[in-house]
């Protein structure tokens, strides 16, 4: 008996819990007034994301009026003071993978709940909380706050829908702006590009790119190009050249490793390194090195490349029009145009015939072709 009247309890139970889960559950598939939108923008290696509602105006006056100026009890919940939701329905939530600096200050990688407090003097005050699952504004806790920062907003042509946009992007920074009727709230958020994929690429090398000897020579050369520590990348490179099971020395890592060792001020080693790089260089990473001299302002040194090339990689296309950039940076525009002219007649296709045609017009106006 004490058996049925316990199972009969367990039924009751589950009988009971499904009436109230029917009697509270919704239909959320349902369309709303202000439908549900997503907007993004990658920056560097940062994903910035905004989730929110889009109210429209329909002919409401929005402004001090629908969206009340200031902070506001709205009657509803444990908040006494509200700011706006800065959308409809529920939490406007703001996710980026990385840390920024908004308005100079900083917000680390996370979610955030999207709230602003919008004055009548044309300022606003943009807020991330860390509550990024409450209902708008109805629970706000300023303890809750990960930061507030203060901007100006504008005069805009009317905009009917809600809407959150990235403009001007650039490749550390963008604007994030909240466009609504006839206001526009705008907050630029900025990016360490640079430490963050440094930060990513130290986590890669642990995985499965770390076993792979193009990864440590595109981690190395990032550091070098992008403010790295020079130390780092250069046991990243020796990684790629030698002492593990993937490394292979080859020109390109030999010379990224040379670019370091210049960086650091070890003329000489970097030097030697370049030495025992060239052998493995075929005639365009040659050709693409002596380029790369004279842009340096290595003039001579540029001309000795050239003529390894032609040494090394005789009657073969580019070393003659390498030659030509050789001679015409050192000031011989004579021997540069004969070999130009050679050039001419070995040049592979249409935009090379078109480029070595408009040196040999500069050298026989006495202009350099670099």
């Amino acid at each position: 008996m004490k058996k049925f009247y316990s199972n009969f309890s367990v039924t009751i139970l589950i009988v009971t819990f499904f009436i109230t889960s029917a009697a509270t559950a919704q239909l959320d598939f349902l369309p709303r007034g202000s439908q549900k939108a997503k907007v993004s923008q990658r920056i560097g290696n940062t994903d910035v994301t905004i989730i929110y509602s889009r109210p429209s105006v329909n002919g409401r006056e929005v402004w001090g009026t629908l969206v009340p100026y200031g902070m506001n009890n709205l009657g509803f919940g444990t908040a006494t003071e509200s700011p706006w939701r800065a959308g409809a329905n529920e939490n406007t939530i703001f996710n980026t993978t990385h840390d920024l600096t908004i308005g100079g200050k900083a917000l680390p990688a996370g979610k955030y709940g999207l709230h602003m407090i919008v004055n009548d003097d044309n300022t606003a005050t943009i807020i991330f909380s860390n509550n990024s699952g409450a209902w708008g504004s109805y629970f706000y806790d300023p303890t809750e706050d990960a930061l507030r920062v203060d901007v100006e907003t504008e005069e805009i042509p009317h905009v009917e829908q809600l809407t959150y946009s990235f403009d001007d992007v650039t490749g550390n920074s963008a604007m994030v702006s909240l466009k609504w009727e006839k206001k526009q709230i705008p907050f630029k958020i900025e990016v360490d590009v640079s430490q963050n994929v440094l930060t990513e690429i130290r986590q890669q090398l642990k995985t499965s790119p770390g076993f792979n000897r193009q990864s440590w020579e595109q981690a190395a050369n990032f550091a070098l190009n992008n403010g790295g520590d020079l130390d780092e990348a250069l046991n990243w490179i020796d990684a790629a050249i030698e002492g593990q099971f993937f490394s292979e020395k080859t020109f390109n890592n030999l010379s990224i490793k040379a670019q370091i060792l210049a960086k650091q001020g070890k003329t000489a080693e970097a030097d030697a390194v370049m030495e025992e790089a060239l052998p493995l260089a075929n005639v365009l990473q040659v050709h693409g090195y002596g380029r790369q001299l004279i842009a340096q302002g290595k003039k001579d040194k540029a001309l000795e490349i050239f003529k390894w090339n032609a040494k090394n990689h005789k009657n073969t296309w580019p070393v003659d029009f390498g030659l030509a950039r050789g001679y015409s940076a050192v000031g011989n525009y004579k021997t540069a145009l004969k070999h130009l002219k050679i050039a001419a007649g070995r040049a592979p296709n249409q935009p090379n015939k078109d480029a070595i045609a408009a040196g040999i017009s500069n050298l026989q106006e006495g202009k350099d072709i670099n």
